[in-house]
């Protein structure tokens, strides 16, 4: 089994982690007339197929007991039903994110969700295994969760991005934090208790739970939308090949960055891998400025925001970084 042995190669693993989790909402840019409800069995099934793949090449490099399929049936079972429920839980949480995107719009959300996220998500994986300094980790988090607030000012600074924000959509984009931010915990108790799980194995395991819950949660959304109108199977057969290959490539580069993120946490622990993943917002503002041309023409006060965005998620990383090497 392939695993970081040294701190720069686990942060270009986390950094790399980050990346890609900004990154794979741009192939639903590419589709049209493809509802995301729709567009989200594609990329379910992509999360898995990779973390599969995985599994069975670098998750199986070295025989022994830490390869994948000894890994996986060694490990104690109330692990295999924490990575399990871990993937079921950022499930919700990544659609409802979405759909408070949707009501509420970038703004809003990323603000309320993604920092509520953060500070969860490390505040219960650093009790649960308390790895790396806790004074420059907790550093670091504040920094990501001003760098949060700074892109959502950024963006409701361009013009036009106005909109009333109603309590129904605050009450999402809080229910979606709180939950993005849960299922790293459940992550770190199957990493670190008892015949524990390995990165690969938990990423097999992650992602099929989230695969599974599309039944329960993705069909309640397509039947009852928070936004728009009931939608269907008979869109996802009436779509184009394109549209189906760009869900799946979405999937693949979340799950490329999701068991970089795991294998990297077997190194410096699951709270400073997270946090470092949770760089993404960054990464996706790079891609709203660079390649759709978002912020052209805004205002000097969301160039301003933006930048000391990209300032305080460099502080972020550079902070948990040090957290990693000082612990």
């Amino acid at each position: 089994m392939f695993t970081p042995h040294t701190a720069g190669l686990a942060l270009l693993m986390m950094v790399t982690s980050a990346f890609c989790w900004g990154s794979w909402a741009n192939t639903y840019k590419g589709v049209k007339n493809y509802r995301f409800e729709l567009f989200y069995w594609d990329y379910a099934v992509g999360i898995f197929l990779t973390a599969i793949v995985f599994a069975f090449t670098l998750g199986s490099s070295v025989p022994g007991p830490d390869s994948f399929v000894n890994n996986l049936l060694g490990a104690d079972r109330s692990n295999w039903a924490h990575a399990l429920v871990a993937g079921i839980v950022f499930n919700l949480a990544n659609l409802l994110l979405v759909a408070g995107i949707d009501m509420a719009g970038l703004a809003v959300a990323f603000p309320v969700a993604i920092g509520i996220a953060l500070v969860v998500g490390v505040v219960l994986s650093y009790a649960l295994q308390a790895k790396g300094n806790a004074a420059l980790l907790a550093a670091g988090v504040a920094c990501a969760v001003i760098a949060v607030v700074l892109d959502g000012k950024a963006y409701g600074s361009l013009g036009g991005s106005g909109r009333a924000v109603s309590r129904k959509s605050i009450i999402v984009c809080i229910v979606s934090g709180v939950l993005m931010g849960l299922w790293a915990p459940f992550v770190t108790h199957a990493m670190s208790s008892g015949h524990a799980l390995g990165p690969y194995s938990i990423g097999v395991l992650f992602t099929l739970g989230a695969l599974l819950s599309c039944f329960i949660w993705n069909i309640y959304l397509m039947k009852k939308p928070l936004v728009g109108e009931p939608v269907d199977f008979s869109g996802f057969f009436r779509a184009s090949g394109s549209a189906h290959l760009l869900g799946l490539l979405g999937g693949v580069v979340w799950s490329v960055g999701t068991v970089f993120n795991l294998v990297a946490a077997s190194f410096t622990g699951v709270a400073i891998s997270y946090a470092i993943g949770q760089s993404a917002p960054m990464v996706a503002a790079l891609w709203g400025v660079f390649v759709w041309k978002e912020f052209t023409g805004a205002n000097a006060r969301a160039k301003t925001y933006l930048t000391l965005m990209f300032l305080f998620y460099l502080l972020a990383i550079v902070l948990v970084a040090h957290a990693s090497q000082a612990g």
